[in-house]
């Protein structure tokens, strides 16, 4: 089913456009092979980014579309629904590309930016650890500084597109100061002595690669360093808020791809005699799915619009990445129950999906994370 959406402007509606023509032509198509070969597809993204799409929510002047949140997210919800590890990939890059944007110096930006959001370039976020997940303000991933610049030991955990992203924006530890001790760094591919552990081997988004990205007395010079120093927690946490609204368009992404194929095949399939559609216990269900849907996506768009006005939304973005991703991982285990026996195996995409699912409650700060970051806001009033 075409979502109809209500857009700012007519540019938009002509970039939608162009998106729902690549996710049927270059995207979609490919998607059920190259999960289950584990294919990462690096040229869908040199496509996205010869077409304008990797840089959507930044400014022209260093390469990017000029795009509102709100627009850009519905790109990503777009291509999600298409391939979740194409839409969760365009939302990691722009997420490793905003300290740089938001913090860079104007000779940082006018450096990197271009090649970052021109492209041909693909970006990862380096935050998590090992032993340094949902409480990042404990990591240990040092970066010591010298007369000549850094040298960074540590290792990184659970970063998409590591080993396959060609630069990495990272948060190193440069005092013991808690989380007033920790710096951003930008980091090329090819920086000495950085390395890649073996993808880890996953339940589902097969085809995006996830490994630990590890520093062994890599050298940076001083000119990576983004910001000030002990700026970088800061810096990491107002890019998570963005980053939490590129996964909650990807849950909607997923669950209307759950929903469309569902609602199709109830349509179809006759039982005793009517279509299963008509029977109230699968159309109340998918009734109900369809409503998470709707809910879903104004939330987050509630939570962009607010970000395009300039005004706070951290939990407005914590309530939208909880809630869609909630609902995602719902309407997808229902989509395989109305789907039976079908659902189940992996020539209807139903089960890819629900396994696809379960990730988004978990990145970007898991859903327990969310509720915790809301009750705090809701406690202080």
């Amino acid at each position: 089913m075409t979502v109809e959406r209500v857009l700012p402007t007519a540019e938009a509606h002509d970039l939608i456009d162009l998106v729902r023509d690549l996710v049927g032509k270059e995207v979609a198509p490919r998607a059920a092979a190259d999960e289950a070969a584990g294919r990462f597809p690096r040229e869908v993204f040199t496509t996205l980014g010869r077409s304008g799409l990797l840089g959507l929510p930044y400014p022209e002047e260093h390469g990017g579309a000029a795009q509102p949140y709100e627009v850009y997210l519905q790109v990503i919800e777009e291509l999600a629904a298409g391939w979740l590890a194409v839409g969760l990939g365009l939302s990691v890059h722009t997420l490793s590309c905003f300290p740089v944007a938001a913090y860079g110096t104007d000779a940082q930006r006018a450096e990197l930016l271009p090649e970052m959001l021109g492209g041909e370039l693909l970006g990862a976020y380096c935050l998590s650890e090992p032993h340094s997940g949902s409480d990042a303000a404990a990591l240990t991933t040092r970066a010591a500084r010298d007369a000549d610049g850094y040298t960074v030991d540590g290792v990184k955990a659970w970063i998409t597109h590591g080993g396959a992203a060609d630069f990495y924006t990272l948060m190193a530890r440069t005092s013991p100061d808690g989380a007033r001790g920790i710096s951003c760094f930008h980091v090329p591919a090819g920086t000495p002595g950085l390395s890649f552990g073996e993808p880890e081997r996953k339940m589902g988004m097969k085809s995006s690669p996830t490994a630990q990205v590890r520093f062994d007395a890599a050298r940076l010079g001083p000119d990576a360093l983004v910001g000030s120093e002990g700026e970088g927690f800061r810096i990491a946490m107002a890019a998570l808020d963005g980053g939490r609204l590129g996964i909650a368009a990807c849950a909607v992404g997923v669950a209307q791809a759950a929903f469309d194929a569902a609602a199709s095949y109830a349509r179809e399939r006759r039982q005793f005699g009517s279509r299963i559609a008509d029977f109230q216990g699968v159309g109340f269900m998918l009734a109900d799915m369809a409503t998470g849907i709707a809910a879903a996506r104004a939330l987050y768009l509630d939570a962009a619009r607010l970000r395009d006005a300039g005004r706070p939304y951290g939990t407005q973005a914590a309530m939208a990445k909880l809630f869609a991703t909630d609902m995602c991982m719902k309407v997808t285990t229902d989509a395989v129950q109305v789907l039976g026996g079908y659902g189940y195996v992996e020539d209807f995409p139903v089960e890819r999906y629900m396994r696809e699912a379960k990730v988004l409650q978990i990145v970007e700060g898991t859903n327990q994370v969310q509720r915790l970051v809301i009750s705090r806001a809701v406690a202080k009033g």
